[in-house]
């Protein structure tokens, strides 16, 4: 079922997530959501009164509250190893002067936790609470270290309803199979990032959970008929990479996290992807044994390695 009365007060708090140093008035947000003004302003008032939201009293203009800090910290409990992920990717940050991002998965979404080194907030992919589609050819980073039963209900999400493409099956079980071997993921830019970058810009002005779904879905199904996974890497050759990424366990064999670049401007020798993706898996495997440690687990080698 669905709710729009939830959806208007969550596309309030999506909005200010992916704006975090931006204070919005009431005009600018019921223009920017499409909502009725009357109904946008008592939800404000609600949230503002349970401390959701804060309201300053000068210029009237909301901001996310304290309320939303507890909830925060509450759900950063799920992911005890993004502890340990800020000092090592601020450093990597400046190592390499790439951004880069830490994703998490639901069973349908894989979310934008967090990242670091991006100049703006909606520079592409790393707009911060970014959800796109936990379904076949994305997540394949995680994928690559679930169990089979997992993997074949990953397979079958990349295909149409009324049809079975046994190429695109041939492709990602390549895909995972490289990646797994290897230790990491690595993305090329297609034109569905375009597409996707472009829907959303766009929401910057016209803000829409909606539609924000129907993009992202579309991205994934455009994906499915591009050259998205580089499988093999000539270390002479230049790639136009999109994201390297590399998995992050905390408690259980299946990665808990993935460290994900971004913002990669210029094409890529083979021999700086394979370098990049070396200092990604330095410290994912940094942050698991410290999470490890602190788990009581001891020093338990990280499955990629």
């Amino acid at each position: 079922m669905f709710s729009k009365p939830t959806a208007r007060a969550l596309a309030i708090l999506d909005l200010l997530m992916a704006h975090p140093h931006k204070a919005f008035g009431l005009t600018e947000l019921t223009r920017t959501l499409n909502l009725n003004k009357a109904t946008c302003h008592a939800i404000l008032s609600t949230m503002t009164t349970y401390g959701f939201l804060v309201q300053d009293d000068r210029h009237k203009q909301y901001r996310l509250g304290p309320s939303i800090v507890a909830a925060g910290n509450a759900a950063f409990a799920q992911f005890p190893v993004l502890e340990y992920a800020r000092p090592e990717l601020e450093k990597l940050t400046k190592e390499l002067s790439i951004g880069c991002g830490v994703i998490g998965r639901s069973a349908k979404h894989l979310v934008l936790l967090a990242n670091y080194g991006i100049p703006k907030p909606l520079d592409f992919p790393f707009q911060l609470g970014l959800r796109l589609p936990n379904a076949g050819p994305l997540g394949a980073a995680f994928i690559a270290w679930s169990p089979a039963k997992a993997l074949e209900a990953w397979l079958q999400s990349a295909q149409k309803a009324d049809e079975f493409d046994e190429k695109l099956d041939q492709r990602l079980r390549i895909a995972v199979i490289g990646i797994r071997a290897r230790g990491f993921e690595v993305t090329l830019k297609t034109r569905a990032e375009q597409e996707l970058e472009l829907a959303l810009s766009a929401g910057r002005l016209n803000w829409s959970l909606e539609q924000q779904a129907q993009s992202t879905q579309r991205y994934r199904e455009a994906l499915c008929s591009e050259d998205y996974h580089l499988n093999r890497i000539d270390e002479d050759r230049q790639y136009p990479v999109c994201n390297i990424a590399v998995p992050v366990f905390g408690r259980h064999s299946e990665p808990e996290l993935v460290f994900s670049t971004g913002s990669i401007e210029t094409s890529l020798s083979g021999k700086q992807i394979i370098e990049i993706a070396a200092q990604l898996q330095s410290a994912a495997k940094n942050v698991t044994l410290a999470a490890h440690s602190a788990l009581g687990l001891g020093d338990t080698t990280p499955p990629f390695q």
